[in-house]
């Protein structure tokens, strides 16, 4: 069976893919296919017992979801969220305050045809949002209210925000970043800043925080990573602008992973070259670039603590543009 895969992928890759002479990473696992169009991942790791963690996947289209998968790969049925319109991005965090003697997971995922974001608590998959959250209502041109990215950040404080992209938008302030409030009668949300220079080039739509620093990164597709404060307190002065000469074209989905072999990384997507940019987080600069077989990867997650027996170092994934995800354990990749 080990053998078919890699044969799989390794011709995948060699089929309508522009031209990548770097080694060959095998995925150690693929998921099952969703209906539409894959597009982003989220890791929920199971604390209690990491071995039954769930990637969750969004399925991009008008007849789309959120597809729940197993860490072999298999989708679960009763933890997958469908009839969604065009679900695009997706995220996790641990710990939300829903009253004073109640807390939980939550997962948030952008619906673009609705233009909203959505929130459901997790592993149970109820929502939390009575619907839906409106988004960008202030937006008047075209394309500047329909959510892609999301990722959410939980600060010391124990604040909860999420920070949204979308299809098009300003030069200045493209992102924007709401507060997560729950009380007796619900979550709410709360719009406390709009921020993110964008070049105007292509779009932004992969965003990543990263909670241990309180920074966000995002993909200004055809110009450069932007590193901002995720605190709406310590302003919105850009912090840097980095590695737009390592990709072919567009780039893409973000990954931030702390702690392996001692050395702090962040991984990009290089679309158009179908592989992945890989650069130290303290210092910024290019460590290397991976061939992990995917194709046209736009969304992409990591963990870095162990889940099983296969993802000894944490798992991560990566959006294949044949309708599936790859899995991989972060020890193979760094």
């Amino acid at each position: 069976m080990k053998k078919l895969l890699y044969l799989y992928v390794i011709l995948g890759a060699a089929i309508g893919c522009k031209k990548n002479d770097l080694p060959i990473i095998t995925p150690d696992v693929i998921t099952e296919k969703v209906k539409h169009d894959t597009d982003d991942p989220a890791i929920w790791v199971n604390k209690k017992d990491p071995s039954k963690s769930i990637v969750f996947g969004t399925d991009k289209d008008t007849d789309g979801a959120i597809y729940a998968f197993d860490l072999e790969g298999k989708i679960i049925e009763n933890k997958t969220i469908r009839d969604l319109k065009r679900p695009n991005n997706v995220d996790i965090r641990y710990g939300f305050k829903l009253n004073d003697s109640v807390t939980t997971d939550i997962l948030a995922f952008t619906e673009r045809e609705k233009q909203q974001i959505r929130l459901f608590s997790v592993p149970d998959m109820k929502p939390l949002d009575n619907g839906g959250f409106d988004v960008f209502e202030d937006a008047t041109a075209q394309d500047q209210n329909l959510p892609m990215g999301i990722s959410l950040y939980h600060s010391p404080e124990g604040k909860m925000y999420a920070i949204v992209g979308r299809k098009s938008g300003p030069l200045d302030g493209y992102l924007y970043q709401y507060e997560l409030l729950a009380d007796s009668t619900g979550v709410k949300t709360k719009l406390v800043r709009e921020f993110g220079a964008f070049s105007g080039k292509k779009e932004i739509e992969a965003i990543a925080v990263d909670d241990e620093e309180g920074i966000v990164y995002y993909s200004d597709e055809g110009k450069c990573i932007r590193k901002y404060y995720a605190d709406p307190s310590k302003g919105n002065k850009e912090l840097a602008c980095f590695g737009g000469e390592f990709f072919v074209d567009d780039i893409e989905g973000i990954a931030v992973a702390n702690n392996v072999h001692s050395t702090d990384y962040i991984i990009v997507s290089n679309q158009q070259k179908n592989s992945f940019n890989i650069f130290n987080k303290s210092t910024l600069e290019f460590v290397k670039e991976l061939n992990l077989t995917t194709k046209e990867t736009d969304g992409c997650e990591v963990v870095t603590e162990p889940l099983n027996s296969v993802f000894r170092n944490g798992l991560f994934v990566a959006m294949n543009t044949e309708k599936n995800f790859f899995f991989f354990d972060i020890g193979k990749l760094l």
